[in-house]
């Protein structure tokens, strides 16, 4: 068993749909597990039908219609026009998003955002499973709802692994009996039997959940790139090519914010000492980077990690005390229980500051919950700059001209938060 994992850029039109449909042809396409990200841009198409609803602007479902046509001519264009089927099944995905948020009584964004911008997977799948079959590659379509099981926490479910596991390993041994099985990533179910999903660009870890349930032998990210390079080629075009790191690298470069892979994909596979390999789809005939436990990392150049759209949160005792242990638990308690993850933090006497991602709700959210206790400064539109095995050269150069509010360094990684200009 090996599962692949095909990111929105390998499904985003009609030409990627059919290569998509090449590789798992050229690779033995029995006995897999291939979990389908979103076409292209849609999940930011879907965020816009969010945004503009729960802003109670009429036009979400003028926005909603549109993520239907867009689909369309890729339909149209895989079928020679005679895709009916497939266009009737995208239409009633549509639908389905349509007539929840002319019924939702709540105001939960979260939750809603769940439940409509998952839509996207579950419409690539549907195009890629009908044309794969269409061309006698075929496949089972599994709603991942059936395996993927999670707490109640939207937009960052919690995986349940006892119930996913058992879940995992009955409905796929069904299933790949009559062909490989393609579902969707992202994607997971409550209890109660709605929508959850695992936190932006999740497909990765989707992916990985499979891998492990099912004792994979391999799983394959398939993406734009050689594979996994020290820095993101489209920010620095002298990216070199890693043939192969280990998973503590790997698990560092994730932490740091490497988009290459999601942060949760690597402990899953380590656990159960399950290869990582990142291949070109655009060239899939070349080996790609392989992340494994036998890995040599001991010749790894500087790993170049750019995070931008940063907010600082300075927090500062109303009373001008020291920040202590009480101060420090009540902060990080209040970002537990809105689970926003901390890029970068730093202590000093009076103040502690907090690099995070720019989530304006959860951040309003957390500021509310801590104004009686603490003055809060906030800095936005920065950018977090992480170098692992860095060197003086490389910080200089990346940092010259500047505006640098925090620096930090250890031996391995140093971390500046900056202002560019």
């Amino acid at each position: 068993m090996q599962v692949y994992k095909f990111g929105g850029a390998s499904v985003k039109d009609a030409p990627a749909v059919r290569n998509v449909a090449a590789i798992l042809r050229e690779n033995n396409h029995k006995d897999k597990v291939v979990v389908i990200s979103a076409m292209g841009k849609t999940t930011n198409e879907l965020e816009k039908v969010v945004n503009l609803y729960t802003a109670k602007d009429a036009a979400w479902q003028a926005a909603l219609d549109s993520v239907y046509e867009k689909h369309l001519p890729i339909i149209n264009d895989l079928f020679d026009g005679k895709g009916d089927l497939a266009a009737e099944a995208v239409s009633a995905i549509i639908e389905k998003v349509k007539t929840f948020l002319l019924q939702n009584q709540t105001h939960n964004y979260n939750f809603i955002y769940d439940q409509v911008v998952s839509a996207g997977e579950y419409i690539s799948t549907t195009i890629v499973s009908h044309y794969c079959n269409s061309q006698g590659i075929v496949n089972n379509y599994l709603d991942a709802k059936e395996c993927i099981h999670t707490d109640n926490a939207y937009t960052e479910g919690k995986i349940d692994w006892k119930k996913t596991e058992k879940a995992v390993v009955a409905t796929i041994s069904a299933l790949v009996k009559d062909g490989f099985v393609i579902t969707q990533g992202f994607i997971g179910c409550t209890p109660e039997g709605f929508t959850t999903t695992l936190g932006r660009e999740g497909s990765d870890y989707t992916a990985a959940i499979f891998s492990y349930c099912l004792d994979a032998e391999r799983m394959t990210v398939w993406k734009d790139v050689a594979g996994v390079m020290n820095a993101d080629p489209k920010e620095f075009p002298e990216a070199q090519f890693l043939s192969e790191i280990s998973y503590l690298e790997a698990i560092e470069m994730t932490y740091y914010g490497a988009s290459v892979i999601h942060p949760k994909t690597i402990k899953p596979l380590q656990n159960k000492n399950i290869p990582l390999e990142v291949r070109s789809f655009v060239d899939s005939n070349k080996r790609g980077s392989v992340i494994a436990a036998t890995a040599n990392t001991s010749f790894l150049p500087p790993i170049i990690i750019l995070k931008r759209q940063q907010t600082l949160l300075s927090f500062s005792a109303k009373d001008f005390s020291f920040i202590a242990e009480d101060h420090l638990s009540k902060v990080f308690s209040v970002f537990a229980t809105h689970r926003l993850r901390i890029n970068m933090m730093q202590n000093a006497a009076i103040s502690f500051s907090i690099c995070i991602d720019t989530k304006k709700e959860k951040m309003e959210n957390i500021m509310e919950e801590l104004h009686d206790d603490f003055h809060i400064v906030k800095n936005e539109n920065l950018t977090l700059l992480s170098i692992r095995h860095y060197n003086t050269g490389i910080i200089d150069r990346l940092t010259k001209d500047k505006d640098i509010l925090l620096r930090q360094i250890s031996r391995q990684t140093i971390q500046v938060l900056m202002r560019e200009f």
